[in-house]
């Protein structure tokens, strides 16, 4: 049985139609299969249906498909920093389905398993969850999501043998393992192909069992989309950013497991309390998320949930954005500091989408909120229009019910009491209780403690 393929254009032949889903493996730029998408955009293949954690960016990765106009849906769970990929959604010109990243892993890895759905709290009481069967375990709502599979799989692996074994490199397994099980036939390519037995079977990452056909890619550009370097990440950073993430800081416990959002909350590792080991968790698979990397260390295959360059700690580990989030709904992260664009007086908190101007995508935040034993928002008092984000009862559309601990802004310090919601705890220095309440919105009373 023959897997090998010269090229990604005759490992796709015969295989594509108009009208097809594609699963395409990465995250961000990260692991994304270059020379497969590539070659998908020269087909002219059209009306696809595409699945992924995103669409990559304006001129690189699935993006590329989004440009050309190939594509009529895409299911994933963060639009990011593409441009175009929004504007189409804003315009009404693409279908979108927004999936918790957490969800959207499971459901590909549901798939490829042959289990048709399974119950998840994340996103339970959301717009997301709209329309979907629920069900309630041990006094909590959970959502019934259905499994995913593909017509095609492309994915990206560092090696691979000539039967099909994979291996991946670093963060760049992400999404790939997934993928590469859900699809009716699936196309890996790699950095390097080998004869098959020269790998070792302890370190196979996809058996072969799942991968059809099999190309080595000639070059790969491995873009960074965010190159971030040692002593360069709070150059622009303001003082009322730095005491926000001092603030958060003090959260951190010796010992926990940390999930960092993009943003402020990135500005907490710089200040974590001497004496105190935290460990910090990506998303994207990596547990043990070390300082940013001096240029001679920048590794494309080494990112941060924000696709930052970082490095790695002793005791570091990578693994799936499946086995990712099962750490997270599974209550094993003790913190996760994320931000926020409004929070309720009960701690519902919203940060994903403002209808019709904005729409970045849950990505994990979703199963963060509903699942870490922990939650602190990070994030400024008012809108840029003056109007407060602490309100009685959000307004955009929720990322989780009831979710928020604490919320850190740029003026002071409220915590979410039981029978209480949220109580003024602490004012920033030079900040007045007059301008707190000045600032936050009419119907809800600010009470200091």
């Amino acid at each position: 049985m023959k897997k090998v393929y010269p090229d990604a254009a005759s490992a796709l032949k015969g295989l594509l139609r108009d009208n097809m889903t594609i699963a395409s493996g990465g995250f961000g730029l990260c692991g994304i299969p270059e020379h497969a998408i590539q070659a998908l955009v020269e087909s002219g293949v059209k009306g696809l249906t595409i699945i992924g954690n995103n669409a990559g960016v304006d001129d690189f990765g699935m993006g590329l498909l989004l440009k050309s106009r190939q594509v009529k849906k895409v299911i994933a769970s963060y639009v990011g920093e593409n441009k175009e990929f929004e504007r189409q959604v804003l315009a009404g010109e693409l279908d979108l389905q927004l999936t918790p990243q957490g969800t959207l892993a499971e459901k590909l890895r549901a798939g490829g398993a042959g289990i048709p759905g399974f119950y998840t709290r994340t996103a339970a009481g959301t717009k997301l969850a709209e329309g979907k069967e629920t069900k309630v375990f041990n006094g909590k709502e959970y959502v019934l999501e259905e499994g995913l599979r593909s017509d095609l799989s492309i994915v990206k692996a560092w090696k691979g043998d000539k039967s099909g074994n994979l291996v991946y490199r670093k963060t760049s397994r992400n999404f790939n393992p997934m993928i590469a099980t859900c699809g009716s036939v699936t196309v890996a390519e790699v950095e390097e192909l080998v004869e098959v037995g020269e790998l070792d079977p302890d370190q196979v990452h996809t058996p072969g069992i799942y991968v059809d056909r099999i190309v080595r890619g000639k070059k790969f550009e491995k873009r960074i989309e965010f190159r971030t370097l040692a002593g360069a990440a709070g150059k622009k950073d303001s003082p009322i950013r730095e005491l926000m993430a001092k603030r958060a800081a003090r959260e951190l416990r010796d010992g926990f497991y940390v999930n960092l959002g993009i943003g402020i909350p990135t500005l907490v590792a710089n200040y974590i309390p001497e004496g105190v080991s935290v460990t910090l968790q990506s998303e994207n698979g990596l547990l043990g998320i070390g300082p940013f990397p001096e240029e001679s260390r920048v590794d494309p295959d080494l990112i941060n949930a924000g696709k930052q360059t970082v490095t790695t700690i002793p005791g570091s580990s990578f693994f799936s954005s499946a086995d990712s989030f099962a750490m997270i709904r599974g209550g094993h992260v003790d913190l996760s500091i994320l931000g926020g664009l409004e929070v309720a007086q009960n701690g519902d908190l919203a940060n994903w989408m403002v209808p019709g101007k904005m729409v970045k995508g849950p990505g994990g935040a979703m199963d963060l909120v509903s699942g870490v034993k922990r939650v602190v928002v990070l994030m400024e008092h008012t809108s840029k229009d003056g109007s407060s984000k602490i309100l009685k009862q959000c307004t955009l559309p929720i990322t989780g019910k009831g979710v928020v601990n604490l919320v850190i802004t740029d003026l002071c310090v409220f915590e979410v009491e039981p029978g209480k919601g949220l109580v003024l705890k602490e004012l920033h220095p030079g900040v007045t209780l007059e301008v707190v309440k000045a600032k936050t919105a009419a119907e809800f009373r600010v009470a200091l403690q």
